[in-house]
């Protein structure tokens, strides 16, 4: 019996010739992620040997990457002596795979873990953050789990008690429209199969449409794939994933067959045909309470944001300049802009992506996740609407439970930027500006 991806993956890492769904592993970690949650980590980790008269060491530091991002800088006296105790143990443990605040190497974990190098395809990847399915973009299994089953993985090097989760095929086919892109394509998806669609399960993405697009794209749909409530998201890697790890991080080709088999067995198989998409919009207070661009169309809002792992790289930028260049947003709006890395930080200033969207009257914020789970630097106000690249709008996501938040490509928010209500780009006299991949 063939495998899918992922199963292929499990195997590798339990050194088993097949694995079968709903079966309960322990399979081989390569990669262990955290941000600030860390110290949390750090406390059940010091839990596990105590009254054992062993020293607590990690099983392997080159494993761990610790990256600061949530709450930068720190919005609290809380926040600032956690950061402070993680740092204290990333040097007694030597790890090397740590972004502090800095503006040369930090930025959001999901993005410096992609163009750092530190994932590769076939990788048990593991985080702290729900948001870690971002990394099945490069063919990795990639999942979110709690601090004390971190604290199990930087002991042991293996997470305990894993099922085999069934996959959902997705195949998207189809030419991506105009001033539509990832976003769209992965809210039209979660739209269609529901918040629930995909529990604990992986979304396997397949079809003509995955084959043209970028990895900035493919790191969009996997990186939402948590939101149709999958345990992962993941694209077998193709010369795109080589591509990108070759001109990115320096790494050449590793041969390793990672596509699933012919006869692998799917739980479900769900097409999507993207030529006839527009831009989607997900209404508060749900992701997949979604609609079509025109549908919210005069919706005023008050603060915009584009950035955040979902929609923080260097393209969704660059449409958001092209649409603003030589304009000015609404005085009744605020436009925030959040570059997902420093990397892109400073790709965006070298071609004048930030000087445009300055210029316009955007703010430029520093790479990280304050408003996106609405800690700091953009808490809505009551009765407010923020309109948001980003990827939950529940009820108080993003800071405030009287607030309201719509969730939108960089496309229609910049669009939006311009009006002051939620807009179709496609509607602007936007002629000769090419819409993201």
């Amino acid at each position: 019996m063939g495998m899918t991806t992922v199963e292929k993956i499990l195997a590798r890492a339990t050194d088993r010739a097949q694995v079968f769904p709903g079966e309960v592993l322990e399979p081989r970690v390569d990669l262990a992620m955290s941000h600030e949650n860390s110290a949390l980590v750090i406390n059940q980790f010091h839990e596990i040997f105590k009254g054992t008269g062993l020293e607590p060491k990690v099983w392997d530091p080159s494993k761990l990457a610790i990256i600061f991002d949530h709450r930068v800088p720190a919005e609290s006296a809380k926040t600032a002596t956690n950061q402070k105790k993680i740092r204290q143990f990333v040097r007694e443990q030597g790890i090397q795979k740590f972004h502090d605040i800095r503006g040369d190497e930090g930025g959001i974990c999901h993005q410096v873990l992609v163009e750092s190098g530190y994932v590769l395809p076939g990788y048990v990847v593991v985080g702290t953050d729900s948001h870690t399915t971002t990394h099945g973009a490069l063919g990795a299994f990639a999942f979110g789990i709690g601090a004390t089953e971190m604290a199990s993985v930087w002991t042991l090097g293996r997470i305990l008690n894993v099922e085999v989760p069934a996959t959902i095929k997705v195949i998207l086919q189809g030419k991506i429209p105009p001033f539509v892109g990832a976003k769209d394509v992965i809210l039209a998806l979660i739209g269609k199969i529901s918040a629930q669609g995909a529990n604990f399960k992986v979304l396997e993405f397949h079809g003509d449409t995955i084959r043209r697009l970028p990895t900035s794209g493919r790191l969009t749909l996997c990186n939402m794939a948590i939101e149709a409530g999958a345990t992962s998201g993941i694209i077998p890697p193709d010369e795109e994933t080589w591509r990108y790890l070759r001109t990115e991080c320096g790494i050449t080709d590793r041969n390793i067959d990672l596509f699933p088999d012919p006869d692998a067995t799917y739980a479900e198989v769900v097409e999507l045909d993207v030529s006839t998409l527009t831009p989607m919009v997900a209404f508060p207070h749900a992701v997949d309470n979604v609609k079509s661009v025109e549908a919210a169309y005069g919706v005023a809002v008050d603060q915009i944001m584009i950035g955040s792992c979902t929609n923080g790289r260097l393209d969704d930028i660059e449409i958001a300049a092209r649409i603003l260049r030589g304009k000015k947003i609404a005085r009744t709006v605020r436009l925030l802009v959040f570059p997902a890395s420093y990397r892109i930080y400073h790709q965006a200033l070298e071609k004048g992506y930030i000087k445009e969207l300055l210029e316009a009257g955007a703010v430029i914020m520093n790479p990280g996740c304050g408003p996106c789970l609405g800690v700091h630097e953009g808490i809505l106000g009551d009765g407010e609407v923020g309109l948001s690249t980003t990827n939950r709008n529940f009820k108080g996501r993003m800071g405030n439970p009287n607030a309201e938040v719509y969730l939108c490509s960089p496309a229609v928010a910049a669009a939006s930027a311009l009006t002051g209500v939620i807009t179709d780009p496609r509607q602007l006299d936007l002629a000769g500006i090419e819409s993201q991949p």
